[in-house]
């Protein structure tokens, strides 16, 4: 049987929301955040530098209230269905996350999905240090992995579904014949083959 793979983003995408934004609130810094989220989504802003001046900005926080926070976030309309149901189509499902490992480890076996690639971080005597590493951390790491996955799985092009809304998702759309642009942002909409604008996953079962 031929192996299908589909690759979905995290926030935003499989959760209502950003992660880091609903964390930064616990600090008084949503606003500032969001800004810079909004601009690196936008691809306005590097990557890296954004992800890692955000996690900068959360130096101090107890890890329990970070897990707190991951393991309570809002997940997207039809997610598990759309999950399961791929997986019914004899799909692999990961998700690749710019975000954190707390919640994308937490969501897995919630949603029903089969690995979580994301981001890390350090920690020191129980509190955040500001630091941050991990497997998301670059503008092109979403399509790096994708490659690597493809080559171990023996994924064809042709056979990989990706799902994403920000301009980080732009370098797994390049290794995907389905690219469905969910909710997204102007840059990527122009990569997508298929674009939804409802928060609701299952609309794209029917299109591809």
């Amino acid at each position: 049987m031929t192996t299908k793979l589909a690759v979905f983003d995290f926030d935003s995408t499989l959760m209502d929301g950003e992660t880091i934004e609903i964390i930064a609130k616990e600090v008084g810094l949503q606003e500032e955040v969001a800004s810079i989220t909004k601009r690196a989504m936008e691809g306005e802003l590097d990557f890296f530098d954004s992800l890692t001046y955000r996690v900068s900005l959360l130096k101090g926080l107890k890890e329990s209230k970070v897990n707190e926070i991951c393991h309570s976030l809002p997940y997207m309309n039809g997610a598990k269905e759309t999950i399961s149901e791929l997986k019914k189509r004899g799909y692999i499902v990961v998700c690749f996350s710019g975000g954190f490992q707390n919640a994308t480890s937490y969501a897995k076996d919630i949603l029903g999905y089969d690995a979580d690639f994301s981001n890390i971080f350090h920690i020191k005597d129980s509190i955040l240090t500001g630091q941050v590493g991990g497997e998301m951390m670059f503008s092109d790491s979403k399509g790096k992995m994708l490659e690597r996955l493809q080559n171990i799985l023996k994924v064809s092009y042709d056979n990989t579904l990706t799902v994403g809304d920000g301009a980080n998702d732009l370098s797994m759309f390049k290794h995907a014949a389905t690219r469905v642009s969910f909710c997204g942002k102007p840059i990527l909409k122009k990569a997508a083959t298929i674009c939804l604008e409802e928060k609701d996953l299952t609309l794209m079962l029917d299109k591809i």
